[in-house]
């Protein structure tokens, strides 16, 4: 692996999170990096670390806090481990991660390829870190013509990457392969600049675009919906995910599923009139937003109404107009939030 190592030194990419570097700024900025670009995590990370510098600083915000700080990263169950996480490690091991692979396995959150980065970034262990990245450059590499989301073929691959780290530098090697995997052997492969194509089996046998073999993704479910931002006495009405919803502690404003036809105004006003018992009058009608999120794409249809006065609302919560921009919205609520506030 001596060429992987000299193409990392000459060729990796600057990052804050290799500043410096710490157990924690490993654990967050790879569990930010889960699902998400480099390029977009950059100020989400320096962020956050502005407002958690360290374990016991997250373990002791709110999770309204947590979760506004996550805002715009998606798969929010992230933000929420990390949260329960760092108060787990500050009332079990004194705010310190701890640097065994046995007690980091006791950790909510932590899957395998968390665990080997912390240990190999953090500690400078000798730990296979296998991502996605790893995956497709190891199945090229050995040429293995399996379906890698199987757990004996992730074992077989979490082994022959143990087996090719460096015995001086091993945490090198494990983030040369990630970065391998990000800037070269990508979906579509750059073999011509990967250090490793002289001993590629994938590449001689040119199979390489072909691997890795995966599930197959799932279809995407298109959603359209008449998002309601409806007005009261100076207040706005919105929704909380609860615990265990797809956008659990977000804030949302009413909206209701349309099916395939967009409704006409006056279908929105009487739904909210039959669900709420909530006379509205409509004030103006914003763009429609787009939205893509697991395994959906809706189509939001954002329109204002003005109500006479609040009323309670099981689940829901009238909000002054000011405290909109301090609220964690799902990303496509956040973006009718913005054109709202203009």
């Amino acid at each position: 692996m001596k060429e992987l190592h000299t193409w990392f030194k000459n060729n990796k990419r600057e990052f804050p999170w290799r500043v410096d570097r710490t157990p924690y700024k490993v654990w967050v900025s790879e569990v930010m990096l889960q699902q998400t670009r480099a390029s977009v995590v950059i100020s989400y990370f320096e962020r956050w670390m502005a407002l958690f510098p360290d374990i016991k600083a997250l373990a002791a915000a709110t999770t309204e806090q947590v979760i506004k700080a996550w805002e715009g990263l998606g798969y929010y169950s992230r933000a929420r481990n990390l949260h329960a996480a760092a108060q787990k490690i500050v009332n079990e091991f004194g705010g310190t991660i701890p640097s065994t692979r046995s007690h980091l396995e006791t950790i909510r959150g932590l899957g395998p390829y968390t665990i080997g980065a912390i240990l190999s970034f953090g500690f400078q262990q000798r730990a296979p870190a296998v991502d996605g990245n790893v995956t497709r450059v190891l199945s090229r590499y050995f040429c293995i013509e399996e379906n890698v989301c199987k757990q004996s073929v992730k074992r077989q691959i979490e082994g022959k990457a143990d087996a090719l780290l460096d015995e001086n530098e091993p945490w090198i090697t494990s983030e040369a392969l990630i970065e391998l995997g990000a800037t070269v052997c990508q979906p579509k492969p750059k073999c011509s600049e990967c250090p490793l194509q002289k001993n590629c089996i994938g590449l001689q046998q040119n199979k390489a675009s072909s691997l890795p073999i995966k599930n197959q993704e799932p279809e995407t479910t298109i959603l359209r919906r008449a998002v309601a931002l409806i007005e009261a006495e100076g207040k706005i009405l919105l929704k909380q995910g609860k615990a265990g919803e797809l956008m659990a502690d977000l804030y949302e404003f009413p909206y209701f599923e349309m099916g395939k036809e967009r409704w006409p105004r006056e279908k929105t006003m009487r739904e909210i009139l039959k669900k709420w018992d909530l006379k509205v009058e409509s004030t103006g009608i914003f763009a429609e937003v787009r939205h893509t999120f697991t395994r959906y794409k809706a189509y939001l249809y954002p329109e204002r109404f003005q109500a006479r006065c609040t009323k309670t609302i099981e689940n829901y919560r009238w909000v002054n107009r000011e405290e909109l921009s301090s609220l964690p919205f799902s990303a496509g609520h956040r973006k009718i939030v913005q054109e709202f506030l203009k």
